[in-house]
């Protein structure tokens, strides 16, 4: 027999993402400077994206246990696939932060590294990194509300009429 694991894994990313978002769009490095928020950031988004990950690809097996309705899953797979491609960049920046050092040590002055060095400029911008934060926070959140209207129904989230009706998705 198999099993459905989905539900033990999307909680992770919805909600160590959803906290990388809030911290990274409200202003609490300078309501609370003492605290290390670059730090706290990259662990929520390393965890949370690898996460993303692992529930998406649970997903993937729950699609075919559980047999939702059609347009309903392709409409949370999409939001779901959004949210972990924003948040995914947002962690390549970050990643090349760490990296493109090593890599202007080894390769010198090469195309590569001005490559490397445009993205990682590009992807840890301040209004890029804002930008794609928003996006994952609205993606990831609307991933959570059709996924809850797959589980508990339209009825359990006064959004969830609205939000169908916005995307065309009878239910």
């Amino acid at each position: 027999m198999t099993y459905n694991i989905h539900p033990l894994f999307v909680h992770f990313p919805i909600a160590l993402l959803l906290l990388y978002s809030a911290i990274k769009i409200l202003p609490l490095h300078k309501w609370l400077p003492s605290i290390a928020w670059k730090h706290l950031e990259r662990v929520l988004l390393i965890t949370g994206v690898l996460s993303a990950m692992v529930a998406s690809s649970t997903g993937e097996v729950a699609e075919h246990l559980v047999r939702p309705d059609h347009d309903l899953v392709e409409m949370h797979a999409l939001f779901a696939s959004a949210s972990t491609w924003f948040y995914g960049l947002l962690l390549v920046g970050e990643v090349l932060y760490f990296i493109n050092p090593k890599i202007t040590t080894r390769f010198g002055s090469s195309y590569v590294t001005k490559l490397f060095g445009f993205v990682q400029k590009v992807l840890t911008n301040r209004a890029v990194t804002l930008i794609l934060a928003i996006l994952g926070l609205v993606a990831i959140s609307l991933t959570g509300l059709l996924g809850g209207v797959m589980v508990y129904g339209v009825t359990a989230d006064p959004l969830a009429p609205i939000v169908l009706d916005i995307l065309g998705i009878s239910y």
